[in-house]
């Protein structure tokens, strides 16, 4: 028969601490955590906003610059500029802007707090990956506005005033224009942090790489419905270039759902344990 080995009083203790807190407890350091990031996006957003007239928003604006030299296209005094009806139009704008600079400025706090309110729930072993996690998800969430804007934006505005805007004359404003652009940068930026969503939900058992695969042509359906609500226009093109990260995004998730899962976790801390005695 094989020996059965007693576990370590340092693993007992550790199996201990990772269900020994309370609800009242989950709640204070959900708290916490909210407070700190409120206040590293509040932070964010007070340095976006001083940068913001000046140095982001001529940045957001030249894809749409850009458009109009293309198709020679010029406001009422005779440059390509964007429009405004509404004298506080300009300013509340910015402070669109600023707060959404600030949530970039401010996703690495921000997602550093997300990763000190799961850890509790992890092995001693696991949390050594902090950094592989803040290096993955901030860069995939600054990855997903970096293609919003180089990639997608300038696309969907070349095709819907080049295209659809042949013989009229155009003239957008300051404060549309800039609803559209942040819905859509946010909104990527959102959507490729889908592998880090989907292992914290693996990681907690909701989920594992079987029921993922299972699911995969329903996964693909709301990704197309999800990019026909981002995108600015509904032809097969647009939608396709959102859908296609998140496609590929969801096949990674697989792969790290599988990694994470309790089971595999449970499997990989036993070989560990097992290992110097089968020695």
């Amino acid at each position: 028969m094989p020996e059965i080995v007693a576990e370590p009083e340092e693993k007992k203790e550790e199996h201990r601490q990772m269900g020994s807190m309370s609800l009242l407890q989950h709640l204070e350091e959900l708290r916490k955590r909210l407070i700190y990031s409120l206040a590293a996006v509040a932070v964010g957003a007070c340095v976006g906003w001083w940068f913001a007239q000046d140095k982001i928003y001529p940045l957001m604006a030249k894809p749409l610059i850009d458009v109009y030299k293309k198709y020679g296209i010029t406001t009422q005094n005779g440059l390509p500029q964007l429009s405004f009806l509404n004298p506080l139009t300009p300013f509340n704008t910015y402070l669109k802007v600023g707060l959404v600079a600030g949530i970039f400025l401010a996703c690495p706090v921000v997602l550093y707090q997300i990763w000190m309110f799961i850890s509790p729930g992890l092995y001693r072993r696991e949390k050594r990956f902090i950094l592989p996690f803040l290096f993955l998800s901030v860069g995939l969430f600054l990855s997903g506005g970096y293609f919003g804007y180089r990639v997608v934006f300038p696309i969907a505005m070349d095709f819907l005033i080049g295209t659809y805007g042949k013989g009229l004359a155009a003239n957008v404003t300051i404060d549309e224009y800039t609803k559209v652009f942040l819905t859509m940068i946010l909104g990527l930026a959102i959507i490729f942090e889908l592998p880090i969503v989907i292992g914290f939900a693996a990681m907690m058992g909701v989920v594992n790489a079987k029921f993922l695969i299972k699911h995969i042509r329903g996964a693909v359906l709301g990704f197309f419905i999800i990019a026909a609500v981002l995108s600015p226009t509904t032809d097969i093109l647009n939608m396709m270039i959102y859908a296609a990260p998140m496609i590929f995004l969801y096949i990674l998730s697989i792969g790290i759902a599988w990694l994470v899962h309790p089971k595999q976790r449970r499997k990989r801390a036993e070989k560990r344990e097992a290992g110097p005695d089968r020695e």
